[in-house]
C-alpha cells in the first residue's frame, strides 16, 4: 500500500493528505449534543454534601412514541395487606339461588351450579359447614359468584331469624359466620269457651296446632285433657308474636295462661328460666303427667267392679283405657327405669316403668315397644304406640298407676310436685304474675265488649 502511494504523482499525494487530514479533524471534533452533555455537571466535579438540580424533561418534551413506563423495583413496590379480607363485596356478586331437591347432596348441587370439587372442599373446611351436610328438600342455598365465576359467598337460612354465611377471603379460604335479624316481640291474646272439644275451641280462638298442644302440656299435670274436659270450660292465653322488619313472622312462646275446668281455676306464668309456675311459685311441672297419650277420647274409666267386655265376668279395671288409633304415640308418664318390657297372651305388648321407690306405671296392649328392659326414660319420652295386642276388642292403651304396689286412679291420685321457685325470686316473680294476669283480664274484657257491640 505504501509503495502504491509513492508511485503516485506529487499532486495526487497532496490531495490525499488533505482529505485524510479533514477526516481526522471531523473525528476529533465533538458534536453539539456531546458539547451540551459536557456542559452538565460530571462526576469528577461533584462535591459531597452539596445538592445538585436535575434537568427533568416536561410532559411536552416527552412524546408518546418514545415514552417508557417506569418499572418499580421489588424493593420499593408496596406490599399487599397481610390481613385476609373479603375477595369482593357481596353487593357486586352475581347471585344464584338453588332449591334443594329430593336426593340432592352438596356435591351434586355444586356440580349443577358449575362449581368445582376443589371449591366444595374449601367450603367444607369452614367452621359450621357441616350444617350443609344436613340439608332437606325445599331448603334454599344462595351462591354469590364473582366476576370470574368463582364462589365468593354462600348463604343458607337456618331459621326466619338466623342465616349461615360462608365467605371467601383473599387467600381463597372460607370462613363462616351467622347473621341474626332483630326480632320485635309483641303480644297476642286468645280466649274461648269449650262447646264440643278443647281442640275445636283452640282452633276457633285462632291458636295454632302447636299452641293448642303446648297449652294442653302446660296444664297436663293438673288436668286430664282426655277425661276431665267439659262443655263450658274456658281458657285464655297470652302469647308472643314475632315481627321481623315490621312483618309478622309467627307466634312465639306462651307467657301466661288461665284454664277454668269444671269450675276450678288454673293459672300459669312463664319465668325467665323457661319454666312455668303457679302464682304462688309452685312449679306447674309435676313428677307425672295425667295422661300418657295426646288427648282424644276414653273408652273405659277406672272401675274396680267393671264387667270384662270379652269374658263377661266382673273383674277389676285397675286403670284407664285410652281409645286411639293404632300407632298413636304413648309417652312415659314420668322419669324412671323400664323394669319389664315383653309380651303375653292377656296384656299383649306391655311396658312397666318404676319411678323411684313408691311409684310404678304400666302400659298394656301396645302395638310396638320402643324401649327395652333396663332402659332409663324421661317424662314425655315416646316408649311405644297404641295397639290391639292381647285380649282386647279394639285398639287402645290400658294405663295403670300404682303407689306402694296399690292401684290408684291416675286421674285423681295426688302427684308429687317438682321444685318450687326459690323464695329469693318470689318478689320479682309476683310483679310479673300481676302484670301478666292483668293483661289477660284486660284483653278478656276488651273482647267481651267487642262481642256485645
Amino acid at each position: 500500500m505504501t509503495q502504491f502511494i509513492q508511485r503516485l504523482p506529487r499532486q495526487h499525494k497532496v490531495v490525499i493528505s488533505i482529505v485524510l487530514g479533514a477526516l481526522l479533524l471531523l473525528i476529533l471534533l465533538p458534536s453539539e449534543q456531546a458539547s451540551a452533555s459536557r456542559n452538565t455537571t460530571t462526576a469528577e466535579h461533584l462535591k459531597p454534601g452539596k445538592r445538585y438540580s436535575l434537568d427533568i424533561p416536561t410532559a411536552a418534551d416527552v412524546s408518546a412514541d418514545n415514552y417508557v413506563t417506569p418499572v418499580m423495583s421489588t424493593a420499593t413496590r408496596p406490599q399487599a395487606p397481610t390481613t385476609p379480607e373479603q375477595a369482593e363485596p357481596a353487593d357486586t356478586l352475581r347471585w344464584q339461588s338453588y332449591e334443594v331437591r329430593s336426593g340432592d347432596s352438596l356435591a351434586r348441587i355444586f356440580n349443577r351450579i358449575g362449581l368445582s370439587p376443589q371449591q366444595l372442599h374449601r367450603v367444607t373446611q369452614a367452621e359450621d359447614a357441616n350444617i350443609l351436610l344436613r340439608i332437606h328438600p325445599g331448603d334454599s342455598i344462595n351462591f354469590g359468584l364473582d366476576a370470574t365465576g368463582e364462589l365468593a359467598q354462600l348463604t343458607y337460612s337456618l331459621s326466619d331469624v338466623e342465616t349461615l354465611l360462608i365467605t371467601a377471603d383473599e387467600s381463597g379460604a372460607f370462613t363462616s359466620s351467622r347473621e341474626l335479624k332483630d326480632v320485635e316481640i309483641r303480644y297476642g291474646f286468645a280466649t274461648a269457651t269449650i262447646n264440643s272439644s278443647f281442640w275445636n275451641a283452640g282452633v276457633q280462638a285462632g291458636l295454632t296446632q302447636g299452641q293448642i298442644m303446648n297449652l294442653a302440656e302446660l296444664f297436663g299435670w293438673d288436668i286430664d285433657f282426655v277425661m276431665d274436659i267439659r262443655p263450658g270450660d274456658n281458657f285464655s292465653v297470652l302469647y308472643e308474636q314475632r315481627y321481623i322488619d315490621g312483618n309478622y313472622a309467627g307466634s312465639g312462646r306462651i307467657v301466661a295462661a288461665e284454664f277454668i275446668n269444671q269450675g276450678d281455676k288454673f293459672q300459669a306464668v312463664r319465668h325467665d328460666n323457661g319454666s312455668y309456675y303457679k302464682p304462688d311459685g309452685s312449679n306447674m311441672r309435676q313428677a307425672f303427667i295425667r295422661a300418657p297419650v295426646a288427648f282424644n277420647r276414653v273408652s273405659s274409666d277406672f272401675n274396680p267392679r267393671r264387667v270384662h267386655p270379652v269374658t263377661g265376668q266382673v273383674r277389676p279395671h285397675n286403670g284407664i283405657d285410652y281409645a286411639a288409633a293404632t300407632g298413636t304415640p304413648v309417652m312415659a308418664a314420668g322419669d324412671g327405669r323400664v323394669v319389664r318390657s315383653g309380651y303375653n297372651e292377656l296384656n299383649g305388648n306391655y311396658i312397666f316403668i318404676q319411678h323411684g321407690e313408691r311409684y310404678m306405671t304400666k302400659y298394656l296392649h301396645l302395638n310396638r315397644r320402643d324401649v327395652q328392659q333396663g332402659a332409663r326414660v324421661r317424662q314425655g319420652q315416646r316408649i311405644g304406640t297404641v295397639g290391639a295386642t292381647g285380649r282386647v276388642t279394639g285398639p287402645h292403651l290400658h294405663y295403670e298407676f300404682l303407689v306402694d304396689g296399690v292401684h290408684r286412679n291416675p286421674r285423681t291420685v295426688d302427684l308429687p310436685a317438682a321444685e318450687s321457685l326459690p323464695a329469693g325470686q318470689m318478689a320479682a316473680f309476683t310483679q310479673v304474675v300481676q302484670q301478666r294476669l292483668a293483661q289477660i283480664e284486660h284483653q278478656r274484657r276488651v273482647m267481651l265488649a267487642m262481642s256485645d257491640d
